[in-house]
């Protein structure tokens, strides 16, 4: 029997089964691996919970300049050839002043009553476009100035105000018109 090997005695075969098993090891034994993929899940999780819920604010400016205190001194007796627009925005529409005095309704010349009335119960930002780029045009005296107050009544809304802005800042054919604004307190 050169070919044959002599048969394994009972102990052997009961070693060979034992060392065949698969056994754990203790995580000592594992060469200090951790398993991180739990922790990935927990910090997606959180990660995607804080984007859903982060609210997102976009801040636009207005730059402007605060109106000036008027000296006590002695008042200039040169008439002043500024145009001095102020917008005034009440509940009832739109009331404009020009260093002359008050618009009249319609934007024909000077006169009292709101300058551009509501259409509705909405603001006409489209008349006040066409008074301002008309009271700009009046006087070529009035061609650099960029400068426009404007008033509002308590309780107007931030957006109409915005919306003035844009109203009085550019023709729709994009002309300059008041590119300055300045705000006032009314009395």
């Amino acid at each position: 029997m050169e070919g044959q090997s002599a048969p394994l005695t009972a102990a052997q075969r009961g070693r060979i089964r034992r060392l065949s098993q698969p056994r754990e090891l203790s995580p000592d034994e594992e060469g200090g691996e951790l398993n991180i993929v739990p922790f990935l899940d927990i910090i997606m999780n959180v990660l995607i919970f804080v984007l859903a819920t982060i609210a997102v604010t976009f801040t636009a400016t207005i730059d402007t300049t605060p109106p000036a205190s008027q000296s006590g001194g002695v008042r200039q007796s040169v008439e002043s050839t500024a145009l001095n627009l102020t917008i005034f925005i009440v509940n009832e529409g739109f009331s404009l002043k020009a260093s002359g005095g008050n618009i009249a309704p319609g934007c024909e010349g000077a006169g009292p009553g709101i300058t551009i009335p509501k259409k509705g119960n909405q603001y006409d930002f489209e008349s006040l476009n066409t008074c301002a780029a008309r009271l700009k045009k009046a006087s070529p005296e009035f061609d650099d100035e960029t400068q426009v107050f404007i008033t509002a009544n308590p309780g107007t809304e931030y957006q109409t105000i915005v919306q003035v802005l844009d109203a009085v800042r550019t023709t729709p054919q994009g002309e300059s018109l008041f590119t300055d604004a300045n705000f006032k307190v009314p009395r």
